[in-house]
C-alpha cells in the first residue's frame, strides 16, 4: 500500500495564476524582475553585514539570517512559477511537490521563530540596555538562530510525514502555482477532514504562539519607549521606535497572509493565490527594503561602500 501511494500518481498539474495565456506572458517580465530584486536585495544585506565590522552585532546577525531565509523562501517556488508562465503544461513530480511542501514550511516556520528572536533582541536592547552585551552574547545569538532553524525543520517534517501517509490515486490538478498543503489534501483518495484539522492545528499552534510572543514583546517595548520619551531621552527613544516600527511592519507583512490562508474558514481561490504571491515574492522583497530605508547604520555602511569604490 505504501508503494502504491507513491506510484499511482507520479506528478501533479498546476493550473497556475491564470488560465489566460496573454496574462501569463504579461506577468513573466514583472515577476522575473521582482525575483531578481529579491535575490539581489537579500544577498546584498547578508554580504554587507558579513563584510562590514561595524555591523557585527546581534541585531544585524539576526537580520542577516532573516535576509538569507527570505532569499531561500522566495527561491522555493518563484523560479518554477516564472518558468511555468512560458509552459502550456505546468507539471511537477510527486517528490518535487513534496519537496516544495517541506521547504516552504521549513523556511516559513524558521522565519516565524526568528522574528520572535529578533523581538527578544530588541526587548533586551531597549528594556535592559545595561545587561544587553552579557545577555545577547555571540554564543547565545548562535544558539537562538540554530533553534529557529531546528523548530522550522521539525515543523516541516511533521507536516510532510502526515502528507506522505495519504493515498494519491486519481485527481492531479492543483489550482495554484505551487504545492500548498490545503490544495494537496483535496487530491487524496480518502476523507482528509480530520487530517486537515490536525495539520492546521499544528501550524496554528506555531504561528499563534509566535504571534502572541511578538505582540507581548513589542507592546512592552513600545510602552518602555514611551516612558523613556517622557523622561526626556527623545533621541534614543526615536531610534528605538524607528527600529521597532521596521520590525513590526515585517511581522504584519509576514503573518497577515499566512493567518488568512491557513486559518480563514472560507477559501477564495483568487484571494489565496494573491496572498501566496504576496508572501512568497513580495514580502521577501520588501523586508530588506524596509530595514535598509529605516536603518541608519546600514545606510552609512552603504555610503562607505560607495565611497570606498
Amino acid at each position: 500500500m505504501g508503494e502504491a501511494k507513491q506510484t499511482l500518481v507520479s506528478e501533479f498539474i498546476f493550473q497556475g495564476l491564470s488560465k489566460s495565456r496573454e496574462l501569463q506572458i504579461i506577468l513573466l517580465l514583472p515577476f522575473s524582475i521582482l525575483y531578481l530584486m529579491t535575490v539581489v536585495g537579500n544577498l546584498f544585506v547578508v554580504i554587507l553585514i558579513i563584510t562590514n565590522h561595524h555591523l557585527h552585532s546581534p541585531m544585524y546577525f539576526l537580520l542577516a539570517n532573516l535576509s538569507f531565509i527570505d532569499f531561500c523562501l522566495s527561491s522555493v517556488n518563484t523560479p518554477k512559477l516564472i518558468t511555468d508562465l512560458l509552459k502550456e503544461n505546468k507539471t511537477i513530480s510527486f517528490w518535487g511537490c513534496m519537496s516544495q511542501i517541506l521547504c516552504v514550511h521549513f523556511f516559513a516556520g524558521g522565519e516565524m521563530v526568528l522574528l520572535v528572536t529578533m523581538a527578544y533582541d530588541r526587548y533586551v536592547a531597549i528594556c535592559r540596555p545595561l545587561h544587553y552585551t552579557s545577555i545577547m552574547d555571540r554564543q547565545k545569538c548562535f544558539w537562538l538562530v540554530l533553534i529557529s532553524w531546528f523548530i522550522g525543520f521539525v515543523h516541516a517534517i511533521s507536516q510532510l510525514i502526515l502528507i506522505l501517509e495519504l493515498p494519491f490515486c486519481g485527481p492531479r490538478v492543483i489550482d495554484s502555482f505551487f504545492c500548498d498543503i490545503p490544495l494537496v489534501l483535496k487530491l487524496a483518495c480518502m476523507n482528509t477532514d480530520t487530517l486537515g484539522i490536525l495539520i492546521n492545528a499544528e501550524s496554528g499552534v506555531l504561528a499563534t504562539t509566535c504571534f502572541i510572543l511578538l505582540l507581548i514583546s513589542y507592546t512592552y517595548i513600545l510602552l518602555t519607549v514611551r516612558l523613556h520619551s517622557k523622561d526626556g531621552s527623545s533621541k534614543g527613544s526615536s531610534k528605538a521606535l524607528s527600529t521597532c516600527t521596521s520590525h513590526i511592519i515585517v511581522v504584519v507583512l509576514f503573518f497577515g497572509p499566512c493567518i488568512f490562508i491557513y486559518l480563514w474558514p472560507v477559501s477564495i481561490t483568487w484571494v489565496d493565490k494573491f496572498l501566496a504571491v504576496f508572501y512568497t515574492i513580495i514580502t521577501p522583497l520588501l523586508n530588506p527594503a524596509i530595514y535598509t530605508m529605516r536603518n541608519k547604520d546600514i545606510k552609512n555602511a552603504i555610503i562607505k561602500l560607495k565611497n570606498h569604490r
